[in-house]
């Protein structure tokens, strides 16, 4: 079996919504599979010592400007939403409930909540939102809010993330290709030449 290229992504992140467009593409030119992690990055910044990029002083406002270039560049619809960041529980929780049941619904999922955050500028935080963005998928809303408040998928969210800061996962998002671990979005060219080469 050929392994998979694990993709760590917090629904919060601006890179991560961007590298979600392209990490399937770059796995399927490599003849691969992609295992998609959400994670809540909430507890691996407090860890690191880091902070959002929003947040940080000239990092920020660059920041700020290379979304809005990335957007360009891959036309990728694009708004800085308002409030931002937010904390995304409910489409963590909801994605992971997916998962076990369907990973490609829960991919497809993931794709739907970063759009409504970062495409449209809808706050994903609300549980009711995420059932809204959940529904045209044919997914229940019910339940969708119940898998929210059921104490597995609390659990397996916090699990998960646990696992993430346990493996070095340091932000969003993150890959691992044959193990070998690469972050953010313009490390998307050298995870492709990782796979297209077996490392270096």
């Amino acid at each position: 079996m050929t392994k998979a290229v694990e993709f760590y992504f917090e629904f919060s992140s601006p890179y991560g919504y961007f590298a979600c467009h392209q990490i399937d593409d770059l796995a399927e030119r490599a003849g691969r599979e992609t295992r998609w992690r959400a994670f809540l990055l909430g507890p691996i910044l407090k860890v690191s010592g880091a902070r959002p990029l929003a947040s940080i002083p000239v990092k920020g406002e660059y920041s700020l400007h290379d979304w809005e270039r990335l957007a360009r560049l891959w036309n990728i619809p694009w708004v800085y939403p308002d409030p931002f960041p937010i904390a995304t529980l409910a489409a963590g929780r909801a994605f992971y409930w997916l998962d076990d049941r369907d990973p490609k619904l829960a991919k497809q999922f993931a794709k739907a909540a970063y759009h409504a955050y970062f495409g449209e500028g809808r706050d994903i935080t609300p549980v009711e939102v995420v059932a809204d963005v959940a529904e045209p998928l044919g997914i229940s809303g019910a339940d969708i809010v119940a898998a929210v408040n059921d104490e597995q998928w609390k659990d397996r969210l916090k699990s998960e993330t646990e696992r993430a800061l346990e493996r070095g996962v340091c932000g969003s998002p993150f890959m691992f290709a044959d193990g070998e671990g690469f972050w953010g979005c313009d490390r998307l060219w050298m995870v492709e030449k990782w796979l297209m080469d077996g490392g270096w």
